[in-house]
């Protein structure tokens, strides 16, 4: 094959060239494929089967139309592939089924008793609320839509002074506020069973502390609960927090983030700058700073749980994973993922002083900024 640049490849390249486009154009397989067992619920009939099952006892045990029995094993084929679950050998004499499927730790977070389950997030994730602004990014960049999210579904007449689409279409939507609201709870049972255990440094000698935009408040119940003398807030939008009630060191607040933030020793944010452009990001810390000031304690900051990218350690895959988050952030909000340097930007334009970076959270970091 001939180049604009004359140079002729060889066949290998060529057809490596090909194959890398094919996988680039079929990449959403995986993902339609994995929502396809979440929906069948195969993660939790193979935990309740109790050990490795059996291509013919899925079939049995799922509510699928029996002839479909090889379409089956081919999606647990791909899944196998894709790490989902194992396949192993079962010895059992004068049985042609030798072989069984059992799961992996990935398929384990997908679980619907799971403590620490992510089904609600990849649920919310692959609803066609999100996937749909996809179909419509092209299209995003010829028009003037805050994103590809207001692109399809038409909320710009929604958007509030410091609103997002994506929360105002969670305010008129019950459907879909439920379903974000559990995604991001779960989100947060992981990340907080791994900051007591592994981050306990960060709250201790706090006396209060705000979790902004908490939604239902399970990781600040969580925290209050580690940290019995820490008095936890959750700030978040009226409909978020309306009718929840607080108990103990544990109360709610309902109202804008930009408007106003409690005062407190500490500001917790997870999930939430990656959302918002560099202009309301610096507004938002301005409110943070407000919040930890006067500060006649030097334990007094602001702690943000938030992707890191560039980090040049970082294998392909993970660095792909943060990717595509930022992506995410273009196409359903209006925000980005940011690099060490344009954390530090945002920082100092904010007023702030120093921060620290602790990366004990995977593909995420803990970050603590001091006034």
């Amino acid at each position: 094959m001939a180049l604009p640049n004359g140079i002729v490849e060889s066949t290998h390249e060529l057809l490596d060239a090909q194959a890398h486009v094919w996988n680039h154009i079929f990449s959403f397989i995986n993902s339609m494929t994995l929502n396809c067992a979440i929906k069948l619920g195969i993660p939790d009939i193979i935990h309740k089967h109790g050990k490795p099952m059996k291509l013919s006892q899925l079939v049995n045990a799922l509510p699928i139309n029996k002839q479909k029995s090889d379409g089956l094993r081919r999606l647990m084929r791909i899944l196998t592939h894709s790490k989902f679950f194992l396949k192993v050998k079962i010895s059992e004499d004068g049985d042609e089924d030798k072989e069984g499927y059992c799961l992996t730790m990935a398929s384990r977070l997908l679980l619907r008793d799971e403590p620490l389950s992510m089904l609600p997030l990849a649920r919310a994730m692959l609803d066609p609320i999100l996937i749909d602004p996809w179909h419509h990014v092209s299209e995003w960049f010829q028009n003037d839509s805050s994103s590809s999210f207001v692109t399809k579904h038409g909320m710009t007449f929604f958007v509030t002074k410091h609103g997002t689409a994506l929360w105002e279409y969670a305010g008129i939507e019950e459907r879909w506020n439920g379903m974000f609201n559990e995604a991001m709870a779960s989100d947060a049972r992981l990340v907080v069973s791994i900051l007591i255990k592994e981050c306990k440094q960060v709250f201790e000698g706090l006396k209060s502390m705000v979790d902004v935009a908490g939604g239902t408040g399970l990781l600040a119940k969580a925290i209050a609960d580690a940290f019995p003398d820490l008095k936890c807030a959750v700030l978040d939008l009226p409909h978020v927090v309306g009718g929840l009630e607080g108990e103990n060191n544990l109360s709610y607040v309902g109202g804008d983030m930009f408007e106003s933030i409690p005062h407190a020793d500490a500001v917790f944010l997870k999930w939430i700058f990656h959302d918002w452009t560099d202009e309301e990001c610096v507004k938002l810390l301005q409110k943070c700073k407000e919040a930890i000031t006067p500060s006649n304690n030097n334990g007094k900051k602001v702690i943000i749980v938030e992707i890191i990218v560039d980090d040049k350690k970082e294998d392909h895959e993970a660095t792909e994973t943060k990717l595509f988050f930022d992506m995410l952030m273009m196409v359903d909000v209006k925000g980005k993922e940011r690099t060490e340097k344009e954390w530090a930007k945002l920082f100092f334009a904010a007023g702030f002083t120093s921060y620290k970076i602790t990366r004990v959270l995977g593909l995420r970091s803990v970050i603590e900024v001091f006034p």
